[in-house]
């Protein structure tokens, strides 16, 4: 009996506890992979997925790319994703090592509690209440500012602000969690090197970043390259709820446009053919960026996913 036989003689539990999950992404991402052939059609509904459809070839990618605002609607969502993914991984990493350094444990655990609580809210809930806070005449933000002596400013109105509003907000949003799984990462580094270091002399700053920031490397670096994978998608749920018109110029991203494209409040009708063409090019993509972070992470981080 092979080497391999005799693992999964040993694990067959684990490989049964696995399988669920399996059989479920095999038919929700596998077989619906048969719809990309819709790219490549001028796509009728009641003619069914695999009838007398009638082929294009690569119209549907060249209608897309033609339209006028194609290119700032790329732009758009590519600023907005970096600026979510650089400072996704640059917050919530501070955070951590702020965190490492409190001694009293139920301090900790309440911060971690309040800052992780956000994630749990629903961009559809969240975004009501960032109206709120953010309106120009009623907000708390503007009244702190009129405080200061500052004009109220439109987050939400303004074309220039609008997309670093969705950049914070996204980061206050999503960064308890990856916090927790920082700190989870630095909880399992070997506390006698801490103890090494103190009795030569390294201050906590010291100790933080030889020994913590090195510890923790792999998972940073997990994370960017998964990351990488998701530069096209600048977050629907959250653009789609807080964006208008007066900001599409800066706010509008790939889905939000691909949306208005499928329901036709643009185009006069669904064009289920288009939405899947784009959807196809950041696929492509995301391929090659996340194929990327993979081989950037093992050329100068010496870190192997597989």
């Amino acid at each position: 009996m092979t080497g391999r036989w005799l693992n999964i003689r040993k694990n067959w539990p684990l490989f049964v506890m696995l399988a669920p999950a399996v059989v479920l992404l095999f038919v929700f991402s596998y077989i619906p992979m048969a719809g990309i052939v819709i790219a490549f059609q001028r796509f009728v509904p009641a003619k069914g997925l695999f009838g007398p459809q009638e082929w294009v070839g690569l119209k549907n990618f060249a209608y897309v790319f033609s339209l006028r605002n194609t290119g700032q609607v790329i732009f758009n969502t590519v600023y907005i994703s970096f600026f979510k993914i650089l400072l996704g991984i640059l917050v919530p990493l501070t955070v951590s090592l702020l965190l490492n350094e409190v001694r009293r444990s139920w301090y900790k655990r309440t911060v971690q509690t309040i800052i992780y609580f956000p994630y749990f809210i629903s961009w559809v809930i969240l975004s009501g209440i960032l109206f709120d806070i953010l309106s120009p005449s009623t907000g708390i933000v503007n009244s702190f500012l009129g405080w200061l002596g500052i004009q109220p400013i439109y987050f939400l109105g303004t074309a220039s602000v609008f997309p670093w509003t969705i950049i914070f907000s996204d980061v206050w949003k999503n960064y308890g969690f990856n916090t927790i799984l920082y700190m989870a990462a630095i909880t399992q580094l070997p506390q006698d090197l801490y103890e090494s270091a103190g009795m030569d002399g390294a201050g906590r700053l010291r100790c933080a970043w030889s020994i913590t920031m090195p510890g923790i490397l792999p998972i940073v670096m997990l994370t960017a390259v998964l990351a990488m994978g998701s530069i096209l998608n600048a977050g629907f749920e959250q653009v789609y709820n807080l964006v208008s018109p007066v900001v599409y110029s800066t706010g509008d991203i790939i889905d939000t446009l691909v949306f208005r494209m499928s329901i036709g409040s643009t185009t006069g009708g669904a064009q289920y053919s288009l939405a899947t063409a784009i959807g196809l090019f950041k696929s492509g993509v995301s391929f090659v960026m996340i194929s990327t972070g993979y081989y950037l992470a093992y050329r100068f981080a010496d870190y192997k996913v597989f």
